[in-house]
């Protein structure tokens, strides 16, 4: 189940955008959104804080714990109530659609009389939108796009991240129940894609029943849809559907190869089976004719009766895999164990959560060799970042270097790539920063030239070792800008600059299409957390997921080599 703080966290946010919404005063607005943010990133359960703990955090001044302290004891905050009831439901909704802001929202209501996303697409239809102040052919196009993102966002699929949290739950549950031989998860969640549908949890046991009452009296089972010998399905308080499967322990690597899919991987594998004299099923593998049970314990006898060596999971997606295994060159995956640091994070000094020694420590605790703290320069003006305010910070950090289990501090900073492609700082600035992740923050509705103009030029700075979350995609909120990355690929081939695998799960950006493509140009890749907060560094074993579906190994990933080799390439050349 989510953490108070996450509960916490939308509800806040919800209450700065119905401010926003409301007309109500920015600056309130803008602080009901800092403190949503702080406490989504505190590592402590506020759950279990007082008022005085609660005021501890960060941005969370009394008024604000005040609110937090009664959503915790009675679910409710009638100020957040009362606000939300004067706002038609559907203007509510319309701020769910990626691209539309609540100014927007609040002129479409106000002026065309727009409440729900339905009255929305009749009037960009009747191109009623073209007359107001703001508005025009690419809003409604941007529009159009964001409504679609929204839809499909909204087909029953949360985030990698919400899904393996839930799984992970309830595996743990399952598996404590005597006669409990193996229990995983599978389907796509297993294969690491960045939405899920329904969650596939598979038992193996000789006796079902203990495990289907189980899972219908989980504390996170709303609603139990179907209750059977072989297959429960319940939903959750979030609205997932799971579905549990008890198999016969014999069967349990058939099952395991079955559920995880892909559909188009399994059409393959059944192929080379027929090819055989074999039929392959949830069951095992069998002799076509005669029926009897060649194997089906393991994955690895499935795929190995098949002539083929084991597959990973992120791999069976029908891309070549099959062929790959039968050639014998399946790629070596890179695995969250080979990342040696992370290499774009953030502190409080701009718009992180947590002080710099705390991150740093963080960090050694996962075991790192070297870290990166890269807070945001100056273009990027609300975080009023300074030249001095960012050579005291590295004073602070050469100052920590070594202190953490011989673990290397290195002091970078995020670029913001600006609508010419120019970056904050002059060049014999950027030379003393161990490295520079540039990223794009605006201006993301330019034409496709000059976006990828804009991001080819930061790729040809010298100073430039890795571009941050490239397509500025978040996942169902806003869409990827519309560059021509084939030759953004190329530059950062010719150049020697990295692109980022952005970790964060409503980011995983580049996606696994995009590592595909990019990789093809012969460029390497950094998958980092752009942790803002302690608890945003795990985040990176999503990245590794995106990596791996990418078909990445540890050599394609900067990230993942001796800091010797990191310090050459990080000088491009």
């Amino acid at each position: 189940m989510a953490r108070a703080n996450e509960e916490v966290e939308a509800l806040l946010q919800e209450y700065a955008d119905l401010i926003a919404i409301s007309g109500g005063d920015a600056f309130k607005a803008r602080a009901y959104e800092k403190a949503a943010r702080a406490i989504g990133g505190h590592p402590a359960d506020i759950a279990k804080l007082d008022a005085k703990g609660l005021r501890e955090i960060p941005n969370v001044g009394k008024s604000i714990a005040d609110k937090v302290g009664e959503y915790l004891h009675t679910g409710h905050v009638p100020v957040i109530d009362e606000t939300r009831a004067t706002i038609p439901a559907g203007v509510r909704e319309l701020i769910a659609i990626p691209t539309l802001g609540p100014k927007k929202a609040l002129v479409l209501h106000q002026e065309l009389g727009v409440s729900s996303v339905d009255q929305l697409l009749d009037a960009i239809h009747a191109e009623r939108l073209r007359d107001l102040k703001g508005f025009g052919e690419k809003t409604e196009e941007n529009l159009l796009h964001g409504i679609s993102l929204m839809q499909k966002a909204g087909e029953g699929r949360i985030l990698l991240s919400a899904a393996l949290d839930v799984a992970e739950q309830i595996t743990g549950e399952l598996s404590a129940i005597p006669g409990c031989e193996r229990c995983a998860y599978a389907g796509s969640l297993r294969r690491m894609r960045e939405t899920i549908g329904d969650i596939d949890i598979l038992v193996a046991a000789d006796d079902s029943a203990p495990f289907m009452e189980a899972l219908g009296s989980l504390p996170q089972t709303a609603e139990t849809i179907a209750h059977g010998e072989k297959k429960t399905s319940i939903r959750t308080t979030k609205g997932l559907q799971v579905d549990l499967r008890v198999l016969p322990p014999v069967s349990w690597g058939a099952g395991l190869q079955y559920f995880t899919g892909s559909k188009a991987h399994n059409i393959r594998t059944r192929a080379i089976a027929v090819r055989k004299g074999l039929k392959l099923s949830e069951y095992g593998l069998f002799h076509a004719k005669s029926g009897r049970r060649v194997t089906s314990r393991t994955e690895e006898d499935i795929y190995a009766r098949l002539g083929l060596p084991w597959i990973p999971p992120p791999l069976r997606e029908d891309r070549g895999e099959i062929a790959a295994g039968l050639a014998g060159e399946l790629p070596d995956l890179v695995a969250e164990d080979d990342i040696r640091g992370d290499l774009h994070t953030h502190t409080d000094l701009t718009d992180g959560l947590a002080p710099l020694e705390d991150m740093v420590a963080a960090a050694a605790d996962r075991g790192y060799a070297y870290y990166a703290v890269t807070d945001h320069a100056p273009n990027l003006y609300m975080q009023r970042m300074t030249d001095e305010k960012m050579l005291a910070q590295r004073d602070r950090v050469r100052a920590l270097d070594r202190t953490f289990r011989g673990m290397r501090l290195l002091h970078g900073t995020e670029l913001n790539i600006g609508p010419d492609g120019d970056l904050d700082w002059p060049d014999e600035f950027l030379a003393e920063f161990d490295l520079c992740v540039a990223s794009v923050h605006s201006h993301f509705n330019q034409s496709r030239r000059d976006l990828t103009r804009r991001l080819i030029r930061a790729c040809e700075n010298p100073h430039v070792a890795i571009i941050g979350h490239p397509t500025t995609r978040r996942i169902g909120k806003r869409p990827p800008i519309d560059a021509d990355f084939d030759a953004v690929f190329e530059a950062c081939a010719a150049t020697g600059t990295a692109l980022e695998i952005n970790s964060h799960p409503e980011r995983l950006d580049l996606r696994d299409e995009d590592i595909l493509r990019a990789r093809e140009y012969g460029v390497k890749f950094a998958i980092d957390s752009d942790a803002h907060s302690t608890t945003h560094l795990p985040y990176l074993r999503y990245g590794v997921g995106t990596a791996q579906r990418g078909w990445l190994t540890k050599d394609d990933v900067v990230n993942a080599w001796p800091l010797t080799r990191l310090r050459r390439f990080l000088r491009k050349g």
